[in-house]
């Protein structure tokens, strides 16, 4: 599934399909081999509703497949129960969606804190510390004491980042991450995932309905009817 000389995928699908008991079945996915690599910023495209957002939950173990396997370093995450799965997504996945889904109760710096704290690598000072570095990774610096709502829509998403980034996890998976904003930002939001593939080894996966954004992928997977029908190195 990779290509000589590659550097193995962190991820990797066989096979993959989820299919919705209904009368008849209703299938979101089918068949799906993919490889996701390190280092590289894919995006997945597609017409709406041709099952791009369910494959990134699959890929994310959002949702459980019906068919097929999904591998994580070679080891088979599908047999996993939920508490299993639950784990290693706060592990090793950090997702970024169209709505930030920041708590407003929260400023951005404990927004940020709350996964780390959760996963418990880090403890008193260093939990704040590390969201405040987060957040100036992503041009926050200085702004760590604002709360969801006196931040812009850009802003907001930048911290929904930084929290993504909070577990140093490996794979980066955004559904629609710049949906919402405008082209300023959105080109932005794009110039970090394309450095944390690039700069930090991380493999970054977006959905995206932007072909402007899935140009400047390293990969690009396009779907239809809930298959995958091309992938492009780019």
């Amino acid at each position: 599934m990779s290509s000589p000389g590659a550097s193995p995928p962190v991820l990797a699908c066989t096979g993959l399909g989820r299919t919705l008991p209904a009368d008849p079945p209703v299938t979101l996915v089918r068949d799906v081999d993919l490889a996701i690599q390190p280092g590289k910023f894919t995006a997945i495209v597609g017409p709406s509703g041709c099952g791009k957002s369910s494959l990134l939950y699959l890929l994310g173990l959002i949702d459980r497949p019906t068919a097929g396997q999904l591998l994580l370093d070679g080891r088979d995450l599908t047999p996993l129960s939920g508490d299993e799965r639950a784990a290693i997504r706060l592990e090793h996945f950090g997702f970024v969606f169209q709505f930030h889904f920041l708590l407003p109760e929260f400023n951005a710096l404990e927004n940020v804190a709350l996964p780390i704290r959760r996963l418990g690598r880090l403890h008193g000072a260093a939990v704040e510390a590390r969201a405040r570095e987060l957040l100036g990774e992503v041009g926050l610096a200085g702004k760590e004491l604002k709360s969801p709502d006196k931040l812009s829509g850009g802003e907001r998403q930048r911290v929904a980042i930084a929290r993504a980034l909070a577990n140093d996890p490996r794979l980066i998976l955004g559904d629609e991450p710049t949906g919402n904003l405008d082209s300023v930002n959105s080109a932005r939001v794009v110039d970090l995932f394309v450095a944390l593939a690039h700069q930090q080894g991380r493999a970054v996966v977006c959905v995206t309905h932007d072909m402007g954004i899935a140009e400047r992928a390293d990969v690009r997977v396009e779907m239809l009817d809930g298959r995958v029908v091309a992938v492009k190195a780019q």
